[in-house]
C-alpha cells in the first residue's frame, strides 16, 4: 500500500485520495480542501474519544473476569448490583418516544424482509437492491419449499408437473392474501378490472370480487385485459403477471404466468462483518460499489449458461392506478449502509501522529459524502424519499458509544452542510452491555434511531467472552434453549414498543443462516413477524421472496399492539449466562464432537477469508450443509472452544489435533474450487498455512481478544497474505 501526503496533517493511500478527489466529491457541492480539513478536524477531535472508550470497555471487563474468579458461586441479585456500582449497568432513563423524523416509508410503515449483503460484491450488492420486487414461482419451483416426489422433480429443463404444483401453492397462498367474496383463486379462469373493481371469474362462469375490494391498487395494459394487476395486503404489494401466450401462461386457465410479490423492502449494504476488506485498497472497492449504488451507475457484467449478462439497478415499476392517474413504484430495495464498529483502526489513512485512523470514522465520513449523490439528486434513480441517509452502526457498547456515535454524525453533518439529523442510525442490539441498557441507548440518540435489530450470534459472542470467567459455557445448541436468549428477543421488541419504534422505526431480527433450506424457514421464521419484528433478514433475494409471504399471513402493527401490553422480559433472565451445571457431565465423544463441529466451522470461513478475501459465504458445516458464515459465527465458534480451553475441558494439544484433522476435511470439501489453497497440502506443513495459522490463532488467543472480536486477527493475518503474494 502506497501512502500519500495530503494537506492538513493525514497521509492517506493513493488509491483512496484519488477515489475521493477524482469520483467521490465532484458532484457534491464540496471541495477538497474542505473535505480533507474538515476531515482532519474530525479525526484530530474524535480519536481521543474513541480510545477513551475502548479503554473503558477493557477496564469493565477486567472487572467483571475478577468478581467471577472472586466469585464462584452465582447470586443473581449480587451479581447485578456488581455491575451497577462499576457503572456497566446504567440508570434507566425516564419513558420516552423517539423523535425520528423524514423516515423512509419502507422503514416506518411497511413490514417485510431485509437483505444484508456484502457491498464489496457488486453482483450481490445489485442483486439484493432488486430483490425489491421478485417472482414467487421461481422461488417454489427452485427450491425445497415443494417437495420433488411424485414427478415433481426440478431437473435441468422445465418439468410442467413440478410447475403445476407451483400454481396451485401460489392459488393457496392468494387465497390468503387476496380472499374473493366467494370460491377460490384455484377455480379463477379470468381477472379483469371493471368500473374500478376486480373482477374474477371462476371455472362455473360466475364473477365475483375480492372480499375487500380496496385491495386493487393498480394495472398495466387494458383494463378488461390486464397484462398485469396491482394488489396490496398488508402494506405490500402483490402483482398478478397474465400472458396466454407464454410458455407458464397458456398452461393456466387464466393466463398467469407470475406472481411477483414486493419483497426485500430494505437491504443493509455491509462494509462489516460480511466484508473483508483491511486495508486501502480493499476500502477502495467497498466504498467504489456503495458510490456506484447511491449515483445509480453500478454495472456488473457476468457469464451464466454460457451468455453474458449485465446488471444494473432495476428501473421504478409503473402501473395505471385505479383512481385514473398514473401510479408508480420504487423497483429498489431501500439501502442502508452499515458501517464498521468503534474497535478497528486502518492503515488507509494515517492522522498528524502517524497513528492509523479509526475506520468508523473513516466509513461514516465517506459512505455519508457518497449517499449526497443521492440526495443531489445525481443519479437516475431514487434511494432515499425521505432525504436522508441511513446508516446501521454495530458492535457499540452501550449508551455512551451510541452518544459517541450520534456526535460522530453531528460532526459530519456540520461539514458537509447537511440538515441536522439528516445521518440516521440503525442500532444493532448484538452487544450485551448494549442489551441491557438498551432504553438508555435508544435514548441517545432518539432524533436519529430507524432501527434495532437483535443480532443472536454476535450477541452470543459476546456472552461467551464476558462470562469467559464464570464457568464453562454450555454446547452451542444448548446455549440456544436457555432463558437469556428469549429473554434477549423480547426485551428488544418491549423496549422498542415502549420507546415509540411502532410506525416510525424497524424492529429488527436475526438471519436465517441456512440458504438452501427455505422449507424449514417456510416453517420457522413466522415467528419472526408474529413476535412484533417488522423486518427479518434473510440470506437471499429468493429467501426475501419467500418469507414476504409471512408478512402477508400476520398483521405486524396489530401484533405490535397486543405485545406493548405484556411484562417487560425479564433483566434477571437476560443476565444469566448459558453456564454448565456439571461439566463433568460431558462425555469424552460429547467434547470431541463440539470440538469437530466448532474447528470445522472455523477453518472453513477463515481459509476463504484470509486466502480469498471472501468475508461471507455459503460454507459446508461438519455434515455439509451449506451455511450463511460472516465473522458473527466465527466469533461464537471461537470464543466457545477458547472458554473450553481456559476451564480445563479440553487441552491445548487436543484443540490443535483437531484442527489439523478439519484442516483436511475443509480441504476436501473444497476441492473443486480452483482458487482454493489446501491447508494440509502433504508438500508443506500447517504452519505454512496462513490461513491455517489465524483460525488456530482466534481459539488460543480468543480469551485475549477485544470483547471476543475476531477482527484484529483476521486482519493482521490478511495483511500477511497480501504481502506474501
Amino acid at each position: 500500500m502506497t501512502l500519500s501526503h495530503c494537506q492538513f496533517g493525514l497521509t492517506v493511500d493513493n488509491q483512496l485520495a484519488d477515489f475521493i478527489n477524482q469520483q467521490l466529491l465532484p458532484g457534491t457541492g464540496i471541495s477538497e480542501q474542505h473535505f480533507w480539513q474538515g476531515f482532519a478536524e474530525i479525526i484530530d477531535d474524535l480519536t481521543p474519544l474513541n480510545r477513551a472508550l475502548l479503554v473503558k470497555r477493557e477496564d469493565l471487563q477486567h472487572q467483571i473476569d475478577s468478581y467471577h474468579l472472586a466469585n464462584k458461586h452465582w447470586d443473581a441479585t449480587q451479581y447485578q448490583q456488581f455491575l451497577t456500582d462499576i457503572g456497566y449497568l446504567v440508570p434507566e432513563p425516564d419513558n420516552f418516544c423517539i423523535e425520528t423524523e423524514n423516515v423512509e416509508p419502507e422503514i416506518a410503515r411497511t413490514a417485510g424482509p431485509q437483505l444484508v449483503v456484502p457491498v464489496s460484491n457488486a453482483r450481490f450488492a445489485l442483486n439484493a437492491a432488486n430483490a425489491r420486487w421478485g417472482s414467487l414461482y421461481d422461488a417454489l419451483y427452485g427450491t425445497d419449499v415443494l417437495s420433488e416426489e411424485d414427478g415433481a422433480e426440478k431437473g435441468n429443463t422445465y418439468n410442467p408437473v413440478r410447475g403445476f404444483k407451483v400454481m396451485a401453492y401460489a392459488r393457496q397462498f392468494l387465497d390468503k392474501a387476496l380472499p374473493l367474496e366467494n370460491g377460490s383463486h384455484i377455480e379463477s379462469t379470468n381477472y379483469s378490472v371493471v368500473n374500478g373493481q376486480l373482477i374474477i371469474t371462476l371455472r362455473d362462469s360466475s364473477q365475483i370480487g375480492l372480499k375487500q375490494p380496496s385491495q386493487l391498487v393498480g394495472f398495466q395494459g387494458e383494463a378488461q385485459n390486464p397484462s398485469a394487476i396491482l394488489l396490496l395486503s398488508h402494506g405490500l404489494h402483490i402483482e398478478l403477471q397474465i400472458d396466454h401466450n407464454h410458455n407458464i401462461g397458456k398452461a393456466d386457465k387464466a393466463g398467469l404466468k407470475d406472481v411477483v410479490l414486493e419483497a426485500a423492502l430494505t437491504t443493509i449494504m455491509d462494509c462489516e462483518d460480511s466484508v473483508a476488506a483491511v486495508d486501502g485498497e480493499d476500502k477502495v472497492q467497498v466504498y467504489q460499489n456503495w458510490l456506484g449504488l447511491m449515483k445509480g451507475t453500478l454495472v456488473e457484467s457476468f457469464t451464466k449458461d454460457g451468455k453474458t449478462i449485465e446488471r444494473a439497478l432495476a428501473k421504478d415499476r409503473s402501473y395505471s392506478g385505479i383512481n385514473g392517474k398514473p401510479l408508480s413504484l420504487k423497483g429498489r430495495s431501500m439501502m442502508f449502509v452499515r458501517n464498521v464498529g468503534h474497535l478497528m483502526t486502518t492503515p488507509a489513512i494515517q492522522d498528524s501522529q502517524g497513528r492509523n485512523v479509526f475506520e468508523g470514522i473513516m466509513d461514516a465520513m465517506i459512505t455519508v459524502t457518497a449517499a449526497m449523490h443521492d440526495l443531489n439528486g445525481n443519479s437516475p434513480v431514487k434511494n432515499s424519499t425521505a432525504a436522508s441517509i441511513n446508516i446501521v452502526k454495530p458492535k457499540m457498547h452501550g449508551p455512551e458509544e451510541v452518544a459517541f456515535t450520534n456526535t460522530l454524525f453531528s460532526r459530519i453533518e456540520q461539514l458537509l452542510q447537511l440538515p441536522k439529523n439528516t445521518i440516521k442510525m440503525g442500532i444493532m442490539d448484538e452487544e450485551r452491555r448494549t442489551s441491557v441498557n438498551l432504553k438508555a441507548c435508544i435514548n441517545a440518540a432518539k432524533q436519529r434511531v430507524v432501527f434495532i435489530n437483535t443480532g443472536f450470534l454476535d450477541r452470543t459472542g459476546d456472552e461467551i467472552h464476558t462470562s469467559m470467567q464464570a464457568g464453562v459455557v454450555l454446547p452451542k445448541t444448548a446455549i440456544k434453549q436457555q432463558p437469556w436468549i428469549s429473554a434477549y428477543e423480547d426485551r428488544n421488541v418491549d423496549i422498542g414498543l415502549q420507546t415509540g419504534l411502532s410506525g416510525r422505526a424497524q424492529i429488527g431480527k436475526g438471519m436465517w443462516p441456512m440458504p438452501d433450506k427455505m422449507a424449514l424457514m417456510m416453517e420457522q421464521k413466522l415467528t419472526h413477524p408474529q413476535s412484533g419484528a417488522n423486518t427479518a433478514w434473510v440470506p437471499s433475494p429468493t429467501a426475501a421472496t419467500l418469507h414476504a409471504m409471512h408478512y402477508h399471513e400476520v398483521d405486524v402493527f396489530a401484533c405490535q399492539k397486543a405485545i406493548a401490553q405484556r411484562q417487560q422480559a425479564s433483566l434477571t433472565q437476560l443476565l444469566t449466562p448459558p453456564l454448565m451445571v456439571d461439566p463433568n457431565s460431558l462425555s469424552k465423544e460429547d467434547i470431541q464432537a463440539e470440538l469437530d463441529n466448532n474447528a470445522q466451522g472455523i477453518l472453513g470461513y477463515v481459509v476463504r477469508w484470509i486466502d480469498q478475501g471472501v468475508g461471507c459465504s455459503k460454507v459446508p458445516d461438519i455434515n455439509h450443509i451449506g451455511l450463511m458464515e460472516d465473522r458473527a459465527t466465527l466469533r461464537i465458534s471461537s470464543q466457545h472452544m477458547a472458554n473450553w480451553l481456559q476451564h480445563g475441558i479440553c487441552t491445548q494439544a487436543q484443540i490443535v489435533t483437531t484442527m489439523a484433522k478439519m484442516a483436511k476435511v475443509v480441504d476436501a470439501q473444497n476441492e473443486g474450487d480452483p482458487a482454493y489453497i489446501n491447508m494440509a497440502d502433504p508438500a508443506q506443513s500447517l504452519a505454512q498455512s496462513i490461513a491455517y495459522q489465524a483460525a488456530l490463532a482466534l481459539v488460543l488467543e480468543g480469551v485475549k481478544q477485544p470483547s471476543g472480536y475476531t477482527e484484529p486477527l483476521l486482519h493482521a493475518f490478511r495483511i500477511k497474505y497480501k504481502a506474501q503474494r
